[in-house]
């Protein structure tokens, strides 16, 4: 595709800020996160808020519920070698 030139970053976005924009996409408020997952809602408000890390096996059950790979979760601004040379 002669032309194409990827949108370039504008926002950064924490970990916890991810995991509320998934839930909301999903139209999921934090209780049913809550109930779906075992986390308490608490727990999940304070992930959202960046005052409690999200770590691996939380971020692996966050995914499963929220049905994507748990590292959507726990890197948001990753982005390829061969996209950050582009």
């Amino acid at each position: 595709m002669k032309g194409y030139r990827p949108a370039r970053k504008r926002v950064t976005v924490s970990v916890g800020e991810s995991v509320r924009i998934i839930r909301e996409l999903q139209e999921l408020s934090q209780n049913e996160l809550a109930e779906r997952t075992g986390i308490p809602q608490a727990t999940i408000s304070a992930i959202e808020n960046d005052r409690v890390r999200l770590g691996v096996e939380r971020a692996k059950v966050l995914a499963q519920a929220l049905q994507c790979h748990p590292g959507v979760l726990v890197f948001p601004g990753w982005v390829l070698p061969t996209e950050a040379a582009a």
